[in-house]
C-alpha cells in the first residue's frame, strides 16, 4: 500500500507538473524553431510574444466574464484565446513589416537581427506591462480539479490523493491537438511543403517559384499561434505575471538548442528534457521516500537537490553541457 501511496506522491508532484509544464515549454521551442528554420535568425522577443498573445486573452476574458459569457466548467479563456491570436499575429506581422522586413532586405547577418529581435523584446514588455501592469493577473474559472486529492482518496481508500487540474487537462490536450495540426500542416500541405523547401534550401526554393514573402507571413502566422497558445496555457496553470514570460525564454531556448535547433520532433523532445530537469532537481523528494522506503531508512530532510529558486539554472546548465558536448542537439538541428 506505501509503494502506491509512492507513486500517487510522484505522479502528484513530478510526472502530471512536468507533462504539463513540458507541453508548454514544447509549444513555445516550436514556435523558436520555426524562425530559426524559415526565418534564420534566434527571436529573443519570443517569450513576450506569448505575454502579448495571453495579455489580449486576459482581456477579451475580462470582457466576456463581465457579460457573463463563459464555457461552464471549462475556463473562459478558452473561449477568448481566437482572439488572442489574432491580437498576437497583428503584431507580429506589424513588427516584421515596420522592423524584421528591412534587415532581410539588406541582407543582414543573423547576429544583427538577435540584437534586433532583443529591442523588440524589450518594447513587447514594456507594451505589455504599460497595459496589463507588472503584477500577477489569474484568469482561471470554471471547475477547478478534474478530480481532487479528497475525492481520489475516497474512491482508492490510499492515504495520499491525486489531484488532476483541469488546466493541467486542457495543457496536455491543447498541445497534443496543436502539435498533430502543426506537423499534419508541415508535411501534407502545399504550403507546409514550401516551408519546408524554403527552410532546407532558401536559394533553391526560389528559383522553384515559392514566394519568399508568402513563406514569412506564413510563419509569421504560425509562431504567433504557437505563442499565444504557449502563453495562455502557461498563465492559466499557473498566473500571468509580464516578467516571468521574459524569464520563461531561458527554459524554452534551452528547450530548442537541447533538443536540436531547427528540428520541430528535437523541440518537442527537448521541451519534456527540460521539464522533467527541472521538476525532478526542484522537488524535495522526502515524501515519496517514506512511502517507498523502509522506516529506519526514512529520511529526516527534504531530500531536495536545488531550492525551486534555482529552477533556471538547471535548464541553464544542461544548455550549457549540449553546446560544449553536441552543439546539434540531441535530434541533430543546425549547428548552433
Amino acid at each position: 500500500m506505501d509503494f502506491l501511496n509512492a507513486i500517487v506522491a510522484l505522479c502528484n508532484y513530478v510526472i502530471v507538473p512536468g507533462v504539463t509544464y513540458g507541453s508548454q515549454l514544447a509549444l513555445g521551442a516550436l514556435g523558436v524553431t520555426l524562425i530559426y528554420s524559415i526565418l534564420r535568425f534566434s527571436n529573443f522577443a519570443h517569450g513576450d510574444t506569448m505575454a502579448f498573445g495571453a495579455t489580449v486573452t486576459i482581456l477579451v476574458t475580462w470582457f466576456f466574464q463581465a457579460n457573463g459569457i463563459g464555457l461552464g466548467p471549462l475556463p473562459t479563456a478558452l473561449l477568448a484565446l481566437p482572439f488572442g491570436i489574432l491580437g498576437c499575429i497583428a503584431l507580429v506581422l506589424l513588427t516584421d513589416r515596420m522592423v524584421y522586413r528591412f534587415y532581410r532586405a539588406q541582407k543582414a547577418k543573423p547576429v544583427i537581427l538577435v540584437i534586433v529581435s532583443m529591442g523588440v523584446m524589450f518594447i513587447m514588455n514594456g507594451l505589455v506591462r504599460f497595459i496589463l501592469g507588472p503584477g500577477n493577473r489569474t484568469i482561471t474559472d470554471g471547475e477547478r480539479f478534474i478530480i481532487s486529492a479528497r475525492e481520489f482518496k475516497a474512491m482508492t481508500g490510499l492515504r495520499e490523493g491525486l489531484a488532476l487540474k483541469t488546466t493541467q487537462g486542457i495543457t496536455v490536450i491543447t498541445a497534443v491537438v496543436v502539435v498533430v495540426a502543426l506537423f499534419w500542416f508541415l508535411n501534407k500541405t502545399r504550403t507546409g511543403k514550401s516551408m519546408r523547401a524554403y527552410s532546407d534550401n532558401e536559394d533553391l526554393a526560389l528559383l522553384s517559384g515559392i514566394n519568399p514573402e508568402r513563406v514569412v507571413m506564413v510563419t509569421w502566422l504560425i509562431v504567433a499561434s504557437l505563442a499565444t497558445v504557449a502563453g495562455v496555457l502557461y498563465g492559466l496553470d499557473k498566473s500571468f505575471k509580464p516578467f516571468t514570460y521574459m524569464l520563461l525564454l531561458l527554459p524554452i531556448f534551452a528547450s530548442a538548442i537541447v533538443g536540436g535547433l531547427g528540428s520541430p520532433v528535437g523541440a518537442i523532445a527537448g521541451g519534456f528534457l527540460i521539464a522533467f530537469s527541472e521538476v525532478t532537481i526542484t522537488y524535495a523528494w522526502k515524501k515519496v521516500l517514506v512511502y517507498a522506503l523502509p522506516k529506519p531508512l526514512e529520511p529526516t530532510g527534504l531530500v531536495q537537490l536545488l531550492s525551486t529558486d534555482y529552477k533556471y539554472a538547471v535548464s541553464f546548465s544542461l544548455l550549457v553541457l549540449v553546446l560544449l558536448f553536441r552543439p546539434t542537439g540531441l535530434f541533430r538541428g543546425k549547428s548552433v
